[in-house]
């Protein structure tokens, strides 16, 4: 077998391992889906009366992208927890004997959460098709749509592993990540327009690269308020969010592998 050959078993089976473990233990699904879920119950039904979007016909279609976003951000947390657990339980001492690459471990672990967040983002879809969000957009929109928030996905699971391996510490990594999903959420367009916001925060709500993954699918779903948009982020979402998660993700996965080697050398 050639060394990529290799290398691609190894990825398959440490996948493997933790979706088996998903399996029997499927509290991090639920984690990653009931609070978009619960979110999407309390404010985009039974308050929709309650909240006026300018341009907005429906209070669902506009909110459903910002639930949507949030799946990724509470992936955070439980992939940070898993991968600190793993450190400290020993699990990752048993590689060091094996011609596993480190990099081979943590994209496994990313891999095996992809999946979790993928059913996680297909439950609260289908919540949001039950209370109301319809997708406007053509089937290719709709599934480009989905492209993109499995790419902000992807790089979230890349943030919350690097906090893994930083942290180590199972009480500051739940916070921590309880924090990234409450300030990013809400220091946003995630439940109101960013017109909304005070003076001092529209900017950092504006250039939030949740805002932008946001406006972007609701642009390819055309559940976007009508109206034009102002300010580049909102003009240009595509722009904002290929630049911010490429440069997130360029600078996150190299510290993570830093991270887990200096953990498994200690």
């Amino acid at each position: 077998m050639t060394a990529l050959g290799a290398y691609l078993a190894d990825t398959a089976v440490l996948t493997g391992r933790h979706l088996r473990h998903l399996r029997r233990s499927p509290a991090r699904l639920l984690l990653i889906t009931m609070t978009p879920a619960v979110m999407l119950i309390a404010i985009g039904y039974l308050f929709r009366d309650s909240i006026t979007i300018p341009g907005v016909a429906s209070y669902e279609d506009y909110i459903m992208a910002g639930i949507a976003a949030q799946v990724a951000l509470a992936g955070v947390g439980p992939t940070a927890l898993g991968v600190a657990i793993d450190l400290r339980d020993g699990l990752v001492d048993r590689y060091r004997s094996m011609p596993i690459s480190a990099s081979a471990v943590l994209i496994g672990r990313a891999l095996s959460d992809m999946v979790t967040a993928a059913v996680a983002l297909a439950a609260v879809s289908g919540l949001g098709l039950l209370l109301g969000w319809r997708p406007h957009g053509g089937l290719a929109g709709i599934a480009a749509g989905f492209g993109v928030l499995l790419a902000f996905a992807f790089v979230m699971l890349w943030v919350g592993i690097l906090l893994g391996t930083t942290m180590r510490n199972v009480e500051a990594i739940d916070g921590t990540g309880a924090l990234i999903l409450v300030v990013l959420s809400f220091l946003s367009n995630a439940y109101v327009a960013v017109g909304g916001l005070p003076n001092w925060l529209r900017p950092a709500a504006e250039w939030n690269p949740v805002s932008s993954v946001i406006t972007l699918c609701r642009n390819l779903w055309h559940n976007q308020p009508t109206g034009p948009a102002s300010g580049f982020p909102a003009e240009h979402p595509g722009i904002v969010v290929a630049c911010s998660l490429g440069l997130v993700l360029l600078a996150v996965v190299p510290a993570a592998l830093r991270g887990f080697r200096r953990a498994v050398e200690r």
